[in-house]
């Protein structure tokens, strides 16, 4: 029996999969608990029409994130901070910072995209990469300057 999955089930399919099962197996467990329901063709048209619209909207999310990536990386943002008198700086530059001073640009994204290979400590430029989107990077410029 064909059934459409409404939620995942391990070892059998995942929310909206369209998979052939045992006919014991579908009106016994899979139907009777409201985990599947019979793939009927205006329901197979259904979930390919949801399918079609989440892989568009990906699509659009995706591009939106390129357009963001290639206007954040010809733009530097510069953080002053206090320095001590060996020239180091009080604690170090955290990725809530960089998030929050590309935030007064008008760029919004969560604090944990941001990836520092190694903590900032010293006033210098740094190149620090955000990743915006699955596969969509951007490599951005990081000025720490004294007070």
């Amino acid at each position: 029996m064909e059934v459409i999955f409404l939620k995942d089930v391990k070892g059998s399919g995942k929310k909206g999969e369209i998979k052939n099962v045992s006919d014991g197996y579908a009106k016994n467990f899979l139907i009777k608990n409201g985990l599947a329901i019979v793939a009927s063709a205006g329901a197979k048209g259904e979930v390919q029409n949801k399918n079609e619209a989440k892989k568009y909207h990906y699509e659009q999310d995706k591009a939106r994130a390129q357009e963001q990536a290639k206007q954040m990386q010809t733009q530097e943002i510069t953080i002053p901070v206090k320095v001590g008198e060996n020239g180091k700086i009080f604690g170090s530059i955290t990725s809530k910072e960089i998030a929050d001073a590309y935030a007064k640009l008008g760029y919004d994204f969560d604090k944990r995209k941001v990836v520092l290979n190694e903590a900032i400590k010293a006033v210098g430029s740094y190149l620090v990469e955000i990743k915006l989107f699955e596969g969509v990077t951007a490599k951005v410029r990081v000025n720490i300057v004294k007070v």
